[in-house]
């Protein structure tokens, strides 16, 4: 289980990092989405924050397992609120890769747990 962990966790945080960089360097597509469903643009930069402080833990989890299921709760918990913000406002065309990675994390979260 640990291998599994350490390999989708890597992989999740370089999506969170990807997409913490886009987000920061206010990429059209991502400002885009974001207005498409209400989102202002002055939360860019804590979403940004959120992501990679999630990316941050799952990559510490390997070594400090506990810190590794905190990470992965608070990513399941973005991805929660994302696929909700685009749920909100009727946004299907968005709501997929948000639910994808909302998966992605609860598959991470449960190989943490049974890593640790």
């Amino acid at each position: 289980m640990f291998i599994a962990y350490v390999v989708t966790a890597a992989l999740l945080a370089l999506v969170l990092l990807a997409s913490a960089s886009a987000k920061l360097k206010r990429d059209e597509k991502v400002v885009a989405s974001m207005t498409g469903i209400a989102v202002p643009l002055g939360w860019l930069p804590p979403l940004a924050a959120c992501e990679v402080a999630g990316a941050l833990g799952l990559l510490a989890g390997i070594w400090i397992g506990p810190l590794g299921v905190a990470a992965a709760v608070g990513v399941v918990l973005y991805f929660v609120g994302a696929v909700g913000a685009h749920l909100r406002t009727a946004d299907y065309k968005g709501t997929p890769p948000a639910a994808v990675l909302l998966v992605v994390s609860a598959a991470v979260l449960a190989l943490a747990v049974a890593a640790s």
